[in-house]
């Protein structure tokens, strides 16, 4: 039998990227999918979100598995398109076994404004928390709540610099309290057996690094860099020398917290970022 199967799964940002790659992975092994995206774009985002058409292409893929998938177009910061959602999806696939938060922009920039500091915050923290709170009324006893952070999270000193300007702060403010309501939202879904979990990669291989935001972010002294300029630096962010991690290497990390394979691991930050923690991680003194 599959590792998931005829689990119901809710995930946010599922239009492509990593919350695709774990729809597509999850169905594999068996799972039906709730999924949800914006499927617009964020002003203060330099690059552009997933589309309608992205969201089209996840549920075609779920499809060709031969596993159901409701899907939505939803904002994150809207609580009640949250809870909508997921009430339409529980109606018709019956039950929801688990919430994959994984909603993302990165609103890099020196010349922006608060704004992006506070759509930063709004859809990488705030999202996750209404995206738990949509779930949480329709899950049982034993379910899984998993959320997408980031090595940033862990490490001083990466997009939180001053050249990513306000939205590189917001990003990073944001990644750490997803790393802090993890911790703590486990401490309090105990008494159910509710496993909550995070997941922090290094840099993947999505449209987010592929941006040209991110170009200039890894290569500062270039005025206009492109992707082979950047993939230089984007070593930096890992300790395998490796540039980035592939959607589908969180997926793995992904599909064994939603499996009962980890039904007695909660509270914990599953860093899937090939040693960049402990490569930049402050050294312990001698003793």
């Amino acid at each position: 039998m599959s590792r998931v199967q005829d689990k119901v799964v809710f995930i946010t940002g599922a239009a492509r990227g990593q919350g695709r790659a774990h729809a597509v992975r999850l169905a594999a092994e068996g799972a039906d999918i709730v999924a949800v995206d914006l499927c617009e774009d964020i002003a203060t985002n330099a690059y552009p979100l997933a589309t309608e058409a992205d969201l089209d292409e996840t549920v075609r893929e779920v499809e060709k598995l031969g596993r159901r998938i409701v899907a939505r177009k939803a904002d994150v910061r809207d609580p009640a398109a949250l809870q909508a959602a997921v009430a339409e999806g529980v109606a018709e696939l019956g039950r929801l076994d688990a919430v994959v938060a994984q909603a993302g922009i990165a609103p890099l920039g020196p010349r922006q404004t608060a704004q992006a500091f506070l759509d930063a915050v709004t859809v990488d923290f705030n999202g996750v928390v209404h995206a738990v709170e949509a779930a949480l009324p329709h899950l049982p006893d034993g379910a899984s709540i998993v959320a997408t952070g980031s090595i940033a999270a862990l490490t001083p000193a990466t997009v939180d610099n001053p050249a990513n300007g306000p939205g590189g702060l917001g990003y990073s403010f944001a990644k750490r309290q997803v790393a802090a309501f993890v911790h703590d939202l486990a401490t309090v879904l105990l008494a159910r057996r509710i496993r909550v979990n995070a997941v922090h990669p290094t840099n993947v291989n999505t449209d987010m690094l592929n941006s040209d935001l991110m170009y200039r972010s890894f290569r500062p002294d270039l005025e206009n860099p492109t992707r082979e300029d950047a993939l230089s630096s984007f070593p930096a962010t890992t300790g395998f020398g490796i540039p980035y991690v592939e959607a589908d290497n969180v997926s793995d990390m992904v599909l064994f917290l939603v499996s009962e394979e980890s039904k007695y691991v909660t509270g914990m930050q599953m860093r899937v970022d090939a040693g960049g923690y402990v490569r930049r991680r402050p050294q312990l003194p001698a003793f």
